[in-house]
């Protein structure tokens, strides 16, 4: 167990169901990411922005875009995560990808679907809860949508970390920051949200807005509309001292998810 993770957030645009391109401008990204650092967080659907265009666009699990994240991976050994279009057993899903340093892959498939934009209709919903261990952290991923549901992400596993990657755009993005915010303080865990920016395809607008807050909801790392390679330390020391301080979560309910 290490008691600091350095993390990047990588905010950029997206091309419109173009995943070379998306690839390559990613690998110019991840390439500049400092060595010390050990997890590289991608937005949702980095490889095409939000389409609804599963059938031409989702790839399998040993697909190009596994490999690339395996490749940078290895390379820079560091861990490396985001959302992409999958397809699987004629299925597709949003799926959010974590690939660590020696290729094993955890996984989690998005819970809450758009249903305004027809994902709904298009994708498979997730299940259950994942927690991703990693270098004796416990991380909780989760996709755009989910950060309206917090019944789902309540901290009834002793997480360290949520993460949000997300395409969300510029109407709703004070909702985006405050439920962001939120979700730190009622959790007692550090949130860390990964938005784009640009315009997709559907002409809607990203302005960012990618973040960092801690335990207390203080924010350690932001960026507004522009493209950015976001860095911040995480700590499992303040995790702990503030949660004995503050022992805010003995007194949560009790649930179980069905």
């Amino acid at each position: 167990m290490i008691d600091t993770l350095q993390i990047a957030i990588i905010q950029t645009h997206l091309v419109w169901e173009n995943a070379t391109a998306n690839r390559k401008n990613l690998e110019a990204l991840v390439a500049q990411v400092s060595d010390e650092v050990q997890l590289i967080i991608l937005p949702e659907m980095f490889t095409t922005g939000f389409s609804m265009d599963p059938v031409s666009l989702a790839e399998p699990m040993d697909g190009i875009t596994v490999q690339w994240m395996k490749k940078w991976a290895s390379q820079k050994d560091i861990a490396i995560c985001g959302s992409i279009i999958i397809t699987e057993n004629n299925k597709y899903y949003n799926r959010f990808l974590f690939v660590k340093p020696d290729g094993t892959i955890d996984h989690y498939d998005k819970r809450h679907r758009f249903m305004m934009a027809g994902e709904g209709e298009l994708y498979t919903a997730g299940e259950t809860q994942v927690v991703i261990p990693y270098k004796g952290w416990k991380l909780f991923p989760q996709i755009c949508y989910d950060l309206r549901f917090p019944v789902f992400a309540r901290n009834t596993v002793d997480y360290d970390v949520v993460i949000y990657v997300a395409n969300w755009p510029k109407p709703r993005v004070a909702a985006w920051d405050a439920l962001l915010k939120a979700r730190a303080i009622e959790n007692m865990s550090y949130a860390i949200g990964v938005n784009r920016i640009g315009l997709d395809g559907n002409g809607l607008e990203y302005v960012g807005h990618s973040g960092v807050y801690n335990v207390l909801g203080d924010e350690i790392a932001f960026a507004k509309a522009e493209e950015k390679i976001i860095t911040a330390t995480l700590s499992k020391s303040h995790i702990e001292a503030t949660r004995k301080k503050l022992p805010f979560l003995e007194d949560r309910d009790q649930f179980t998810l069905v």
